[in-house]
């Protein structure tokens, strides 16, 4: 007797061609036959092992996502240099802190991807996640004051903007937007005063 719901085909697809993609990568082997093969194992494992269905925005943007790759490897060339300045110079005398960020977004797939996204730039590691209020836990190198701090949270609020950019819903993308609107308000003030 099943005891979760039956998730549609059509929902479940995406994670399906995913294991397909991850079957043959891992084989080496992305012949007809081992697809069809992997195919059916997903199948068979997504059918066996109940995961709850990842709600999908419908949305993907390839230009923001060309952007955001762009950005990763910016920022992994900078946090990699950043690193090695800082164990070279400092050494031993680093100061590392735990910073806490409250992402805009309550979507596991985007809260994942922002974890992920940070935890493979150099500098930072997310030690926890609290999903129930979407906040993310950083250890990070060479944090040693409020500004510093400061620096960090919204650096992964960027990233999170980013990633929202390429798949987020279309109310996260307007609060997106209507933030960066804001602040480009604010901005302008500031010039003119």
């Amino acid at each position: 007797m099943r005891k979760h719901p039956r998730i549609p085909l059509l929902k479940e697809l995406p994670l399906i061609i995913w294991l397909v993609l991850l079957w043959g990568a891992l084989w080496q082997d992305f012949s007809l036959g081992n697809l069809v093969f992997g195919a059916i194992i997903a199948f068979v494992v997504t059918n066996i092992f109940y995961l709850p269905p990842v709600d999908l925005s419908g949305r993907f943007n390839i230009f923001y996502a060309a952007g955001f790759g762009i950005r990763f490897l910016w920022k992994l060339v900078v946090a990699s240099v950043h690193v090695l300045w800082l164990a070279t110079v400092q050494g031993p005398r680093i100061k590392n802190a735990v910073v806490a960020v409250k992402l805009r977004s309550h979507s596991d797939l985007l809260v994942t991807a922002t974890g992920h996204a940070l935890s493979l730039i150099p500098g930072s590691l997310v030690v926890e996640v609290d999903r129930s209020t979407s906040t993310l836990y950083l250890h990070c190198l060479g944090v040693d004051t409020q500004e510093a701090a400061e620096k960090v949270r919204s650096d992964v609020r960027a990233t999170e903007s980013w990633l929202i950019r390429v798949m987020g819903t279309k109310e996260e993308l307007a609060l997106v937007r209507a933030e960066q609107k804001d602040l480009r308000e604010l901005r302008e003030r500031e010039v003119s005063r």
